[in-house]
């Protein structure tokens, strides 16, 4: 192995390391000799990599944004635009984030560390405002609803997914379904309206 490639490898135990530790305790919590640890890499080489805490946070926001950005444009090109792009995008933004440590750690920090712009929520909201502007245009939303109006139901809908990960999913609650299995079950009912005939 080379000297390039060792550091690489290096690079990302660290950052592993590190997305799982905050995922378990959150950035403030996050202590580097743990994660040091759990990379089995001395302190040296940590800070050899990443001259402070908040590097290595910032690495691991940049590896969770990229690993969303890539899922966004891999939707993007297998889905119609619009409304139907959204529901898919959302749900699988939600599987990442259950089997995704890094992904969901970079999520955490956004909420947690970020004085500006989420990072996480940068990788997929403009992309949802963008196809349920187009929905609106094309028809695809009902006349009346307002593309704002459902690109915040995205967000509750991603963070509220977020929290029942972190919560233990719904296995903790004794559910089969996943998290992801559950926005689609919620996505179904938003999509013919909540209301009955009668109502």
């Amino acid at each position: 192995m080379t000297i390039q490639e060792r550091a690489a490898r290096t690079r990302g135990l660290l950052v592993l390391a590190a997305a799982r530790e905050i995922d378990r305790v959150g950035y403030e919590g996050a202590r580097l000799t743990r994660i040091c640890e759990s990379a089995g890499v001395s302190m040296g080489a940590l800070t050899f990599h990443f001259p402070s805490k908040g590097a290595l946070a910032d690495a691991v926001q940049e590896q969770g944004w990229s690993l969303a950005r890539s899922l966004v444009d891999t939707v993007l090109t297998s889905v119609e635009p619009g409304l139907q792009a959204v529901v898919e995008l959302t749900v699988r933004l939600a599987e990442l984030l259950e089997q995704d440590v890094v992904v969901r750690s970079a999520a955490r920090l956004g909420g947690e560390r970020q004085a500006g712009p989420d990072p996480w929520v940068r990788a997929w909201l403009p992309v949802v405002e963008e196809l349920l502007e187009q929905a609106r245009r094309d028809g695809g939303l009902r006349s009346g609803h307002r593309p704002e109006t459902v690109t915040a139901m995205v967000t509750y809908l991603l963070a509220g997914a977020e929290s029942q990960i972190r919560g233990g999913g719904p296995a903790a609650s004794g559910g089969a379904v996943s998290v992801a299995g559950q926005l689609e079950e919620i996505w179904r009912l938003a999509l013919r309206g909540i209301a009955g005939p009668g109502a």
